[in-house]
């Protein structure tokens, strides 16, 4: 299923959605949005790296699967499964996967530079 056909749907079946290759040892999955919000399944493989980056967006991850070594702002800690990180407003954040892992990821309001 293509992530566009994903807009304002309310019933979704994630293995009907494709993976996304983003870098390597990570991959995507957009599972639902709207013009409000978006959720984010991210895949990585043991020592992949979401690099420091910020956005406007509001987003919060929740550690599904793994640890993680996070960094938000001038912190860092390690996460692991059932922790959460809050990345407000274009403060710097990105992840080390400590081993393999997936976050889902909420933003408010949708990745708009996700669906080009």
């Amino acid at each position: 299923m293509n992530f566009k056909d994903l807009s304002n749907k309310t019933l979704i079946n994630d293995q009907e959605i494709d993976w996304e290759y983003i870098s390597d040892g990570v991959k995507r999955k957009i599972i639902a949005y709207d013009d409000h919000l978006m959720l984010v399944k991210v895949a990585f493989e043991k020592d992949a790296i979401g690099a420091v980056h910020n956005h406007p967006h509001l987003q919060m991850s929740y550690v599904a699967e793994g640890s993680f070594e996070v960094t938000m702002g001038e912190d860092k800690k390690i996460l692991n499964k059932g922790d959460v990180f809050f990345a407000p407003t274009m403060v710097f954040h990105g992840v080390v996967c400590l081993e393999d892992g997936l976050l889902i990821d909420i933003f408010n309001p949708h990745r708009e530079d996700f669906l080009r």
